[in-house]
C-alpha cells in the first residue's frame, strides 16, 4: 500500500527559523569558522555544547551549505578579477556552457536576467589567461558575445551575512 504523502510539508527556507542566538553563531563563524565551540557559545551566550548542538542543526537542516577557507587571490597568482556578462542563442544553460565550470579561473556561473543571459566571476593570472579563457567561451555552440568588465580595485567583498 503506498503511503499517502500529501500533508506532509517540505522543509523551505522560511522554515528554517533561525532566531536571534542562530544569527549570533552565524555571525561568529562568517567572521571566523575556526573559532572553537567554547568561544562560539561565549559569543552567542551559550553553553559550547549547546552551540555545538545549533550548529550541527543548522548544517543538517541546510542554513550551513559548507564550511571552506577564503584564500588571498595574490597568494595564488591569480590578482586579475573580471566579470563576463555571455550573450546566448536560447536558454544559457547547456550542458556545453556549464561545462566552462571545469576551468578552474571560473568562480561563479550565474542565470541573470536583464540583457545578457549568463553572469560569470573569473579570476585569472594576467589578461592573457582571461584572453584564453574567452577564447574558449566563444567555442562553445550557443554563444553570441561576452562583455567583460576588469576589476580595477575591490572596496568590498564577504560571505552572505547573517543579519539580524
Amino acid at each position: 500500500m503506498k503511503e499517502k504523502t500529501d500533508e506532509i510539508k517540505q522543509k523551505t527556507p522560511k522554515e528554517w527559523d533561525l532566531d536571534a542566538t542562530d544569527r549570533r553563531l552565524l555571525g561568529a563563524l562568517v567572521d571566523d569558522a575556526t573559532v572553537s565551540y567554547a568561544q562560539l557559545g561565549e559569543r552567542a551566550a551559550l553553553s559550547a555544547p549547546a552551540a555545538h548542538e545549533r550548529v550541527k542543526r543548522m548544517k543538517r537542516s541546510g542554513a550551513i551549505r559548507k564550511t571552506s577557507v577564503l584564500i588571498e587571490p595574490d597568494a595564488v597568482n591569480k590578482p586579475l578579477l573580471s566579470f563576463v556578462h555571455i550573450d546566448t542563442k536560447g536558454w544559457g544553460m547547456t550542458p556545453d556552457l556549464m561545462a566552462i565550470s571545469q576551468h578552474h579561473e571560473v568562480e561563479e556561473i550565474h542565470s541573470v536576467a536583464g540583457d545578457t543571459s549568463m553572469l560569470l566571476k573569473i579570476r585569472t593570472q594576467n589578461t592573457r589567461t582571461l584572453e584564453k579563457l574567452l577564447s574558449d567561451l566563444f567555442k562553445i555552440s550557443g554563444v553570441e558575445a561576452t562583455r567583460t568588465y576588469i576589476v580595477l580595485s575591490t572596496y568590498l567583498e564577504r560571505p552572505v551575512q547573517p543579519g539580524t
